[in-house]
């Protein structure tokens, strides 16, 4: 099973350049790891049904939403089995309606019942991010250059899983982690005594002589910072916690200095308080990507259930 993200079915757009993804939780180890913290020592319940035959079980959504997790779905049933069949009746990246049947099931009876739950939760989870994911790029509309991206605010261990949703959702994924990327935020800024003395930093740390060059992110917070951050021609400049206003006034003053340095604006992300009401304020702003942490750490679970029925 791949652990990359699913194929965004949306056009690749000029934000849409982002690290590549590393094999890391592959999808196998975390269904795993979930099963064995769900079933423990055995499922004492699931046991008492167990050689009563195999039996067939539909994947029901009960609220309208983006499906997420179908890979996840068949991974967790054909762990516990071999025997175990799952016949999807929608894709990763479908738009789904209360009632819709989007998986179905065959396998013995007591692993549906065992693997119902991680199934489940897995499913509800990644549908959830990819949701509410597709909800911020629809509300940006067709027509917008602005890539929606996540961030490292994930729950620990499932990164991988809702990188996946994001892409399904129809976003963008940032950075991995911490090995793929150099990002310097305000805390580094601050802490090394500003933007030129953090690049220094790096520089001494040997970052921009590793083989391959690693992309550089630098935040700003005044457009003064953008403007320096410029002169290190950084891959993105992130503008954090900026109004649309002071966000469209910053970029002109970098294209202005780009024009006398004789470089380039690199790609311009910005970030902080961009909730689904006041989204549409950005679409027509002049940068390429939005990173959104709430599409990961705020997305509610969808609404989805599993039926049981009749034994062969």
């Amino acid at each position: 099973m791949n652990p990359d993200p699913a194929v965004n079915k949306k056009p690749r757009r000029k934000g849409a350049a982002c690290a590549p993804e590393r094999p890391f939780w592959r999808v196998r180890d975390i269904v795993q790891l979930a099963l064995a913290e769900d079933i423990g020592a055995g499922d004492v319940t699931s046991a008492a049904f167990a050689r009563r035959g195999t039996a067939r079980a539909v994947v029901l959504a009960k609220a309208a939403g983006i499906l997420s997790g179908i890979e996840i779905l068949q991974c967790v049933f054909r762990t516990l089995s071999r025997r175990a069949r799952v016949c999807p009746l929608k894709n990763d990246g479908d738009s789904f309606a209360p009632g819709e049947h989007l998986a179905e099931v065959e396998a013995p009876l007591e692993v549906l019942f065992t693997g119902e739950r991680v199934a489940l939760n897995f499913l509800q989870r990644m549908s959830g991010v990819a949701t509410l994911t597709r909800k911020f790029v629809d509300l940006l509309g067709p027509q917008t250059r602005v890539a929606v991206c996540d961030t490292r605010k994930t729950t620990p261990l499932l990164r991988t899983l809702e990188r996946m949703a994001v892409a399904h959702g129809g976003g963008v994924n940032h950075r991995f982690g911490l090995d793929d990327m150099a990002m310097l935020k305000n805390n580094h800024i601050d802490a090394a005594g500003g933007v030129a003395a953090a690049v220094e930093a790096l520089r001494r740390s040997g970052f921009f002589d590793r083989k391959p060059r690693l992309p550089l992110c630098i935040e700003a917070r005044t457009s003064d910072e953008a403007c320096e951050a410029l002169t290190f021609k950084p891959d993105i400049i992130m503008l954090d916690n900026m109004s649309p206003q002071t966000i469209r006034a910053t970029v002109a003053t970098l294209a202005r200095e780009a024009a006398t340095l004789g470089t380039r604006v690199p790609l311009i992300e910005v970030s902080g308080n961009i909730t689904l009401k006041n989204i549409a304020r950005y679409r027509r702003l002049p940068i390429d990507r939005i990173s959104i942490g709430a599409l990961t750490h705020s997305a509610p679970a969808m609404d989805i259930s599993m039926r049981i029925h009749g034994l062969k």
